[in-house]
């Protein structure tokens, strides 16, 4: 018996359904499988000779889903697709989720300790996080408060807003791609992005909103570089979050908002995606 092939997931059972469907009446060995996790529901080759042709499809599809084709072939075909109950909260997947992505869930409750503290009258986390001009760090060695001001937050709002984004899409890319994609895409977004912000307006910021930024960069561009892999953020959000950027350039907000650390953010993470995109392609080439 020949090894199934991983082709696509998705986080739904019926776009799953609808490809795989699409698939076979193309003539090619696709067939569905589900496993419990996030993207559950996960289109699988049975021979390797469709790779090519599954992919180039599977890409089509994933940029538009909706089209009446997919719909057509699964009428056709006469297949019945029984999607599996969506669960509500559960404290089990919840905790589940946690230990599966271990570093999202660190920094997560790191930002959450620090601000608690913070909100108890317990301060000293945010002095010691507190970034300092570059001389001074290079004076003192205290290099982590490069990282620093990423943890630490000023309002409930902040902090909830970044923590959302920092849950739903983190986790994501490191279930996909593994925790020290995430380290480094975290390391190297939140140093970059604080760094800027020092230099254009000074040491008083804080938040993870650059790293958040990076996150989104980086599921846009895999869902444009490559949407095989299953990871997009849908248009409006990208759409939202850019006029967002836009907007606190223009000085109309209430809040002090630290819009170099979102644009350096959000190249980071554009480009850490072309980074994954580029070495997949070359670890490809070699096999």
């Amino acid at each position: 018996m020949s090894t199934l092939l991983k082709l696509v997931a998705f986080s739904k059972e019926q776009p799953a359904r609808l490809l795989t469907v699409y698939l076979v009446e193309q003539g090619i060995h696709a067939e569905y499988q589900y496993s419990a996790n996030e993207y559950a529901h996960t289109v699988m080759l049975q021979e390797s000779s469709d790779q090519i042709e599954a992919k180039k499809l599977a890409e089509e599809f994933v940029l538009n889903p909706s089209n009446t084709k997919y719909q057509t072939s699964a009428w056709q075909s006469g297949e019945t697709v029984k999607l599996i109950p969506e669960k509500t909260f559960s404290l089990d997947k919840t905790i589940a989720d946690l230990k599966q992505s271990p570093f999202t869930s660190s920094i997560l409750v790191m930002c959450l300790m620090i601000y608690l503290l913070a909100m108890i009258g317990v301060s000293f986390p945010y002095s010691w996080l507190k970034i300092q001009p570059l001389a001074t760090l290079q004076d003192t060695g205290q290099w982590w408060r490069i990282l620093g001001p990423a943890l630490i937050h000023f309002s409930v709002l902040h902090i909830a807003f970044n923590l959302l984004w920092w849950w739903t899409l983190g986790k994501q890319i490191e279930k996909a791609f593994g925790l020290s994609s995430l380290l480094v895409l975290f390391v190297f977004s939140a140093a970059a992005s604080n760094v800027a912000q020092l230099v254009v307006s000074g040491p008083n910021f804080g938040g993870l909103s650059g790293v958040v930024y990076a996150l989104v960069g980086c599921v846009w561009w895999l869902g444009w570089l490559k949407p095989a892999w299953g990871l997009s953020l849908p248009k409006p959000i990208v759409g939202f979050l850019l006029v967002w950027l836009v907007v606190g350039y223009l000085d109309v907000l209430p809040v002090s908002m630290a819009n170099t650390a979102h644009t350096v953010g959000l190249i980071c993470g554009c480009l850490f995606a072309w980074f994954l995109v580029t070495k997949a392609k070359n670890t490809d080439k070699q096999q």
